[in-house]
């Protein structure tokens, strides 16, 4: 039996047009698959919303969310009142927003007598949006004759206690979708599932973070054995690099999983960084289509890349980081310096997005973001105390506003004059490269430069290798 697991993002589902249309792609597909499952965000700005309300409440303001609660339950009720006026459940879905709302307000009320809240609260306050939004999409789709149920993933998906962050646990999660899930699609019940969110084996409720929903149809997908996972949002697919800093940004017809994977980590708002793992276990592919350009194939993501060596596909570029460097010629040939300077920075709870070492171990580079700096920089100094004292580190410093460029593409590494292609781009508009990593990975060679020339080299290496590369 053919089965297809539909993700809606927040653009798709945040008005009542852009539901209606999310409800007719559901429709249509409904009579060429055996199964479907649905999965659907909060509505555009939602989340953002109900984060905003609990913070500002803790910090001693009590107006804010109040006023919160007013403008998301007069959205919410347009919805109900351009789709379902004359729908019997009208009353039974404006009490349920009324409640969810309620129980926002009450949460809030909570945060703001305590002055502060946890990330176990906040998973709980930011999920509401989801829960909503689920049952108007299962309603809106019974109103179009289909049988049709709203599921919240708190039942389905099983996670650890990392609030905000959550990791599933997969073996625990597919009993309970196989259990949930499969007698519903047994009797052609479409399953309209919260996104974002699961919950501990205790029930608590976590979130997998932001961007989630990506993330909850893969799972899903995954456990249900769908053929196809479809991620609808609001571009025709995955683009070959941001088209607010390009123009003639293009639609990337195939990518491999490690492609995409490379993208999602170095700042593509592509899909959820984590989103591929359920589906790489079982060779499912992933489409990335429009909702409002639904005739558009848009991106496929397959487990092997097209043979097109060293062809570079997308480029992509993370803003707001500083380099951490540190350095010294007493570095030379001592061993454990790199060791401990990484533990210091993960008593920190930094990311580390690049590294670079020179062979001659006289410097270590340390690509963060920025508001990370200065807490590193403290941590390192303190545990390398000893030898800056002797002065075998000279010193430890940063610099700020400066951005990676990644260029991505299968075959990279294997392929001669890929990398002399791409500094010929950046060579010819006269920006100057900081330094450069590339890994054993064969899809992408990154570079760092200063923010001032993030734009034009997204842009020279766009029109040079990319667009001039390929015609």
């Amino acid at each position: 039996m053919s089965t297809v697991t539909m993700k809606f993002g927040g653009t798709s589902v945040g008005s009542v047009e852009a539901l209606s249309q999310a409800a007719s792609i559901v429709e249509e597909n409904a009579e060429k698959w055996d199964r479907l499952v649905v999965v659907v965000s909060a509505m555009s700005g939602i989340t953002d919303a109900l984060i905003r309300g609990a913070r500002t409440a803790a910090a001693g303001d009590d107006q804010t969310y109040r006023s919160i609660v007013s403008e998301l339950r007069i959205r919410h009720y347009r919805v109900v009142d351009g789709l379902l006026t004359s729908d019997g459940e009208r009353a039974d879905l404006l009490a349920m927003i009324d409640g969810a709302l309620d129980e926002y307000a009450a949460f809030c009320h909570s945060v703001y007598v305590l002055g502060e809240t946890t990330s176990r609260a906040m998973d709980t306050i930011s999920s509401m949006g989801e829960r909503i939004n689920a049952r108007l999409m299962a309603a809106l789709l019974r109103r179009r004759g289909l049988r049709s149920e709203a599921v919240d993933a708190t039942e389905l998906i099983v996670t650890d206690n990392t609030f905000q962050n959550a990791v599933p646990l997969m073996d625990a999660t597919r009993q309970r979708v196989e259990a949930r899930i499969g007698p519903m699609l047994d009797q052609s019940i479409i399953p309209v599932v919260t996104g974002f969110m699961g919950a501990t084996e205790e029930g608590i409720t976590t979130t997998l973070g932001r961007g989630g929903s990506d993330y909850s149809a893969a799972i899903l997908g995954s456990c249900v054995a769908s053929d196809e996972v479809w991620t609808w949002t609001d571009v025709d697919g995955v683009l070959t690099a941001d088209p607010r800093l390009v123009v003639d940004a293009r639609v990337i017809p195939v990518l491999s999983y490690s492609e995409v994977s490379e993208l999602a980590y170095f700042g593509a708002k592509v899909l959820h960084p984590r989103t591929l793992r359920p589906l790489i276990e079982r060779g499912i592919p992933l489409w990335v289509k429009n909702t409002f350009n639904p005739t558009v194939p848009g991106t496929c993501i397959v487990g092997e890349p097209e043979s097109v060596p060293g062809t570079i596909k997308a480029v992509t570029a993370i803003r707001g980081l500083s380099m951490v460097t540190i350095e010294g010629r007493g570095m030379i040939g001592v061993p454990g310096i790199a060791a401990r300077t990484f533990a210091a920075v993960a008593s920190q709870g930094a990311s580390v997005l690049m590294i670079v070492q020179a062979s001659s171990e006289q410097s270590i580079c340390l690509i963060i973001p920025t508001e990370m700096a200065e807490p590193v920089m403290a941590a390192v100094e303190e545990e390398l105390a000893l030898e800056l004292a002797r002065r075998d580190v000279d010193r430890v410093w940063a610099m700020d506003d400066i951005v990676i460029v990644s260029a991505v593409g299968w075959g990279i590494r294997g392929t001669p004059g890929v990398a002399a292609r791409v500094f010929g781009a950046l060579s010819d508009d006269d920006i100057n490269v900081i330094a450069i990593a590339q890994g054993s990975s064969e899809c992408s060679i990154s570079l760092l430069v200063a923010a001032g020339d993030a734009a034009a080299a997204v842009q020279q290496i766009h029109s040079e290798v990319i667009i001039n590369g390929t015609t």
